[in-house]
């Protein structure tokens, strides 16, 4: 028996969007001309074998443009997608403190207890987002593959990889545009 080739995923998180910050979750709100521009400088030069993407459109736009530039193949993936805000969905956090300063506070310190009002629940996040991840992982045995999301489902994955626990995932930044190199040897995964 052979030994698996090792592979390489890069998780590129989308750039900034129309509208500024919020909780935009499911919302499918496009890429700014900057976010369009913070997108192809992170991406530069670098080659990958295929695209996975989450299906927003900040997000699959890019990955689709991406694609056709450099005739890569593109999959998109629902399980990408960002967490559902629920009420919160559209709103700035100062909108939302002014309203209801307690459960947004709630939701900062534990998103695994406090989810968002009509929100989706951290564990239900987190299982398919996982589902996804480990999928793309077992797929890509001495593979380059870019997966294009969104600071949720890419924060998710940073707390598998790290064993973070998942209740405090806003503790870990991702920028609007940051890429970040997985190396993938068989089902382990670790930061490159």
């Amino acid at each position: 028996m052979g030994e698996t080739p090792v592979g390489l995923i890069h998780l590129l998180r989308h750039g900034e969007t129309e509208g500024g910050p919020r909780y935009r979750g499911s919302s499918d709100d496009a890429l700014s001309p900057r976010g369009w521009e913070q997108m192809w400088a992170a991406v530069g030069e670098a080659g990958w074998d295929r695209i996975v993407a989450s299906p927003l459109a900040r997000c699959a736009a890019f990955a689709q443009a991406l694609a056709e530039r450099r005739g890569i193949p593109l999959e998109i993936d629902e399980r990408l997608r960002e967490m559902h805000f629920g009420a919160w969905e559209g709103r700035t956090a100062v909108e939302i403190m002014a309203q209801d300063a307690d459960a947004l506070t709630r939701f900062w310190q534990n998103p695994a207890a406090y989810p968002p009002p009509e929100g989706e629940y951290l564990a239900d996040f987190q299982a398919r987002v996982l589902e996804s991840w480990r999928e793309i992982v077992r797929a890509s045995a001495g593979q380059r593959v870019l997966l294009v999301s969104h600071g949720g489902p890419i924060r998710v994955v940073l707390c598998d990889i790290r064993q973070h626990p998942v209740e405090r995932l806003l503790e870990l930044d991702v920028a609007h545009a940051a890429l970040l190199a997985v190396r993938v040897d068989g089902d382990d995964a670790e930061l490159a």
